[in-house]
This record gives C-alpha cells, sequence and structure tokens, in this order.
C-alpha cells in the first residue's frame, strides 16, 4: 500500500551519489509527474560525501513514499539500481538518473506501457522519432551513436536507445533475469536484453535529454572500461572471464613495451643481458600500472598499496615466467621440437598464472 492507503502501483529507483542539491527537486518532480499512479521512490545512495544521505532522510520524514538504501564498501550503478528494484514489491519498476537530465514527465507513458499494454521492457529513448540528445556537442554524440552501434550484436531484444538509463520493467521479469546478470559499470538496461534468453516485450517512449544543473558528471574513462568489460562479458564470458581477455590484452601491448626498452638499451651500449633485464622490469610495471588502471579499476590500489601491489606483481609474475619456461619446454619436448605449440603453451599457463594469482592476491577484494 501506498501512503493513501491504495495498492502500490509502482516503485522508481534513483541511484545517487553526490546528488544533495538534486535530490529535493526531483522527488518534487516525480509527485507531480506521478500523482495519478500509487508509488514509491527509492533513492540508492554509494556513499555520497555531499550531504545526500541527510537530504534523502530530511524528506523520508515526511513522506512515507521516498526511501534510502544506504549501501557501504561497493558502489556501481548497475548493482545499486537491482539492489532497489530487489528492495521492492511494486509490480513494475523503473530508473531515473538523479541529476535531472531524465524527463520525468514521461513515467506515466512507461507504467502505463508495462501495466495496462502489457510490454515487459519501457524504455525512454533519445535516438527513436520525437527523442533528442539535446544540447550534446557532436563529439559527444558521435561516442554515443558509435557505442550504441557497438552494443547491436549481444542485444537479444532490438532497441534503438541500449546505453539509455531511463525505463521501466515488470518486476518479476527483472527478478528473474538478476542471476543472469553482469552488474558491470553503468549500462543496465544493456545488461538486462543481454542476458535475456529471449526478446522482451518492448515498448519504447521518447524524450529530450536535458542539461545538468547541479552536481557534477560521474563520465569519465573508468565509465568507458566498464561498458568494454561489459560488451566483452556478454560476447565471450559464458567461455572466458572478461577481466582475463583484458588483462591478456594489457599484456600484448606490454611485449610492444619490452622491444622497445630492449631496443632503447641495445642502442645505448648495454648488453643483451641487461638490456632483457630492464626490458622485463619496465614491461612489468608498464603491466601493473596499465591493469590497476584499466582490467581492476574496481579495486584501484593507490598510496602505499600501489607499492605493495607493484612488487607483489612482479614477484607474483616472475613465478609465472618461470612456468611458462617450463611447460614451454615440457611441451616442446613432447611435440618433437613444436617451437609454436610449445611458445603458445607456455604463454597460456602463464598468463592465466599471472592472471589468478595477481586477482587473489596483488588485486584482491578487500
Amino acid at each position: 500500500m501506498d501512503r493513501t492507503g491504495q495498492e502500490l502501483a509502482l516503485a522508481v529507483v534513483v541511484p545517487v551519489l553526490n546528488e544533495a542539491a538534486n535530490v529535493a527537486p526531483l522527488r518534487t518532480r516525480l509527485a507531480a509527474a506521478l500523482a495519478d499512479i500509487p508509488h514509491e521512490v527509492i533513492f540508492v545512495d554509494d556513499g555520497s560525501a555531499d550531504g545526500t544521505q541527510g537530504a534523502v532522510e530530511a524528506l523520508a520524514l515526511g513522506d512515507p513514499a521516498t526511501r534510502l538504501i544506504r549501501r557501504h564498501g561497493r558502489r556501481g550503478l548497475s548493482s545499486a539500481v537491482v539492489e532497489g528494484m530487489c528492495a521492492t514489491v511494486a509490480p513494475v519498476v523503473a530508473v531515473i538518473d538523479g541529476d535531472l537530465q531524465h524527463d520525468e514527465t514521461i513515467l506515466p507513458a512507461l507504467y502505463r506501457a508495462i501495466a495496462m499494454d502489457g510490454a515487459e521492457l519501457a524504455v525512454g529513448t533519445r535516438y527513436a522519432a520525437g527523442g533528442s540528445t539535446g544540447a550534446w556537442d557532436p563529439r559527444r554524440a558521435a561516442i554515443s551513436r558509435y557505442a550504441t552501434r557497438l552494443a547491436a550484436p549481444v542485444m537479444k531484444t532490438r532497441l534503438s536507445d541500449p546505453l539509455s538509463g531511463f525505463f521501466a520493467i515488470r518486476r518479476d521479469v527483472l527478478l528473474g533475469l538478476v542471476p543472469r546478470l553482469s552488474l558491470v559499470g553503468y549500462k543496465l538496461l544493456l545488461d538486462i536484453v543481454a542476458s535475456a534468453g529471449r526478446p522482451l516485450d518492448l515498448a519504447e517512449v521518447p524524450y529530450t535529454f536535458a542539461e545538468r544543473s547541479a552536481g557534477e558528471s560521474k563520465l569519465d574513462s573508468a565509465v568507458a572500461m566498464d561498458y568494454v568489460e561489459l560488451l566483452v562479458e556478454k560476447t565471450v564470458g559464458r567461455w572466458i572471464p572478461a577481466k582475463l581477455v583484458l588483462f591478456s590484452a594489457v599484456g600484448s601491448t606490454g611485449v610492444i613495451v619490452h622491444m622497445a626498452v630492449l631496443a632503447l638499451l641495445g642502442m645505448l651500449g648495454a648488453d643483451f643481458t641487461a638490456a632483457q633485464a630492464g626490458a622485463v622490469g619496465a614491461a612489468m610495471v608498464y603491466n601493473f600500472t596499465l591493469n590497476n588502471r584499466l582490467t581492476y579499476r574496481d579495486r584501484r590500489l593507490t598510496g602505499a598499496a600501489w607499492w605493495t601491489g607493484l612488487a607483489s606483481f612482479i614477484v607474483l609474475c616472475s613465478i609465472g615466467a618461470f612456468a611458462n619456461v617450463g611447460v614451454g619446454s615440457f611441451i616442446y619436448d613432447l611435440s618433437g621440437g613444436g617451437w609454436v605449440l610449445g611458445g603458445l603453451a607456455g604463454i597460456a599457463v602463464g598468463t592465466v598464472w599471472n592472471f589468478v594469482a595477481t586477482s587473489w592476491l596483488t588485486w584482491r577484494r578487500r
């Protein structure tokens, strides 16, 4: 039941991080837009430091339909939204950003598409007829269009705007998909349609994306990497962990660094052994730094932990190097002199060891 005694029909989940200035205006807008729909609004906070939680609590004291979920020790927009959606009994759940950039006036249309018209998923889209990205500059619009095209191969349901963060879904459909969701990064909608084993009954409602008026954008390079990891997870993740793919990609670029440093030290007059040692060291530092920045951005090491992490990475990868040589030599002898087979076997074993060992010890979850 909602505060009027009517049966709860809709829950709107609002993931927030440092959005204190936007909480009250958004709640006012949602109340106006959903005046005829029994609803609740669930703010899910990932540890804001600007008073966002206090702002939500102040609203909730006078409004039982406003709720707050505090998350500690974990972050991520997708997981925050799912946690909020799982915390309600409303038959329809929706998500809207806490930055006032989504047009809350189309929420009734999203709700009706599910509750009355039989859709399983209703998406607010910027790219269908009547929708717009608003005042985006050409570069941002081009990047968004390109990212949208990249999503096409993994979608079971054809969407005009698979990167939208503004949609509604039948709660029972969402709960059935939760065990299969990757919950990587910001693009929960894409995760949902990629995880569904069939096309979902879809409705799309166009809207115009607004400019942020307060707070700071959360878009950065980590968001882009989250998107890449999600795409990898939904294409080859059933066979190979996405982080192993990223770890291997970083290692491949490390080969270029190794050879460049080897050539440079050779030109400076170092003998091969010294140059090789310097190249190995440089490549290890490079691999650690890039993996810390990209592959393990959710567990990024900083300060003193960066140096202890580097030390453990070097030790563990040195063991991996010995495993590489040992296994490669064994396969070489077993195959009667197969250089390629021995080399690839050594690389595979060394890479898997390095990935597993460093995931467990260097970038272990705290």
